[in-house]
């Protein structure tokens, strides 16, 4: 069995002779295109087109294994995604109480500030005229 192959370069001879699985080999023929393949009689296709499905249900249970790892991940991923979602959400809302209270407590803090330097003022100024005396 032969078949020409139509591809960029050609083999000139000095390719090795390539064997693939058991039964199958090719050769190259001197100066041409083409490309020889023989298969052996004794391979039995049958127990190869066996095994060959069975390599492909492992691959399959093992997408089927990643598509529910996948699932699990999406999940888990979207609990998280909530758990920051509500976590955010009372931050906010601490952070506005907290500025809230701020600013209540904040214009308490500046007149107790200005009542102090008057205090002061006062106590410095009585002083001064009590130490004249």
């Amino acid at each position: 069995m032969s078949f020409n192959s139509h591809r960029g370069g050609s083999f000139n001879g000095d390719v090795a002779p390539y064997r693939s699985r058991e039964g199958l080999s090719t050769r190259p023929i001197a100066a041409s295109d083409e490309i020889q393949l023989r298969i052996d009689p004794g391979v039995d296709f049958d127990d190869e087109i066996t095994g060959l499905r069975g390599q492909v249900r492992k691959l399959k249970n093992v997408a089927e294994d990643i598509g529910t790892e996948v699932k699990f991940q999406r999940d888990f991923l979207e609990q998280v995604q909530m758990t920051m979602i509500k976590a955010q959400a009372g931050v906010k809302n601490n952070l506005r109480r907290l500025n809230k209270s701020i600013i209540q407590n904040g214009s308490n803090h500046i007149v107790h500030v200005i009542v102090f330097a008057l205090v002061c003022c006062f106590i410095v100024y009585f002083w001064s005229k009590i130490s004249r005396k």
